[in-house]
């Protein structure tokens, strides 16, 4: 019998999954020395976010980020709306201001394997992402700058540059146990030193 039973009969299980249950769980209760498979951190969810500061002028820019947070996730993304007015910012309540798009399951990983294989490599002068930017509970948040990244964005097409916030939460109850997942799930953190 095997470990890496798929879930259902017909279905392909995701690359990243497949690497986790088969060898980084059996890493991760070696390093950390739990009793119980359950203890072992996993991923919940990858929450993408982008906000349009500019959408409050005009409202075709919200169409674009919503067209590129689709591509990028393959998954329709949920409007962010203004929560109150601001008369400095000339917002009003309820105005689209940005859009984000809650990645779970197969989806969740195979974006992570994406975001890790591909489009991190692809950013110019890259060092490394920051260790350091863990929330306390084992979750983590890193904003990347541009689209273009991505491959799934065409080059030619970027009406504008836009930036995105990535969350990826965890079921790690401290920020070393998150840590030592995404790092196994082949996250290129900085070397602290440098």
């Amino acid at each position: 019998m095997s470990t890496t039973a798929p879930a259902q009969a017909g279905t392909i299980q995701p690359r990243l999954k497949q690497k986790y249950r088969a060898e980084i769980t059996k890493a991760l209760t070696e390093e950390f020395g739990y009793t119980n498979p359950h203890q072992v951190p996993g991923l919940v969810k990858i929450v993408v976010n982008t906000g349009v500061g500019e959408a409050a002028r005009d409202s075709k820019v919200i169409d674009g980020a919503i067209k590129d947070l689709t591509a990028i996730t393959g998954q329709k993304p949920q409007v962010t709306k203004a929560r109150k007015s601001i008369a400095q910012f000339k917002l009003r309540e309820g105005m689209p201001i940005g859009a984000h798009v809650t990645l779970r399951g197969n989806r969740a990983w195979e974006f992570m394997d994406r975001l890790v294989t591909l489009a991190l490599p692809r950013i110019r002068d890259f060092r490394g992402l920051s260790p350091k930017q863990f929330d306390g509970h084992g979750n983590y948040t890193f904003g990347l700058t541009e689209q273009s990244v991505f491959h799934e964005i065409d080059q030619d097409k970027i009406d504008r540059v836009r930036g995105f916030d990535i969350t990826i939460v965890t079921t790690a109850k401290t920020d070393d146990e998150g840590r030592a997942l995404l790092r196994a799930l082949g996250f290129p953190f900085a070397n602290p030193a440098q």
